[in-house]
């Protein structure tokens, strides 16, 4: 599988890892500069520094042939256009985000985006489905 990883932050990294670890092919994109250049000193030369909602940029990762394309920086914004631009304009099968404000997840969805995963919900479902109230 080729996955393309949006967003270089302690999500993107791990994420990032885990996918090479398991033999996928990775693309990941970071804008900043220092931290393109960290996380190429950790994982090689899967890093591209750039913008990855920006048409132009994206057209440079392969993603014509990505398999999966993962936003996951801190920007829901910046999230969703990377991801409508993958799947509308370059067809990819699979799109997930990760939604930093609950809010946003039913956004996400009608407009498209495959998986829309709220960290926020994740943890207060766990906690709804783990606790049992005291007495």
């Amino acid at each position: 599988m080729y996955a393309i990883v949006i967003g270089g932050g302690k999500v993107g990294y791990f994420l990032s890892r885990d996918l090479l670890d398991r033999g996928d092919e990775v693309t990941l994109v970071e804008k900043d500069a220092a931290r393109a250049d960290w996380l190429e000193s950790q994982l090689g030369s899967i890093v591209m520094r750039g913008d990855g909602d920006e048409m132009a940029f994206l057209s440079t990762t392969g993603i014509e042939r990505a398999d999966a394309v993962l936003a996951v920086t801190g920007d829901d914004e910046d999230n969703l256009v990377a991801l409508q631009l993958a799947k509308k304009h370059f067809n990819v099968p699979l799109t997930i985000a990760r939604v930093n404000n609950p809010a946003n997840v039913v956004i996400f969805k009608e407009l498209g985006i495959d998986e829309a995963i709220s960290a926020t919900e994740i943890l207060l479902n766990a906690l709804e489905t783990s606790v049992t109230p005291r007495a």
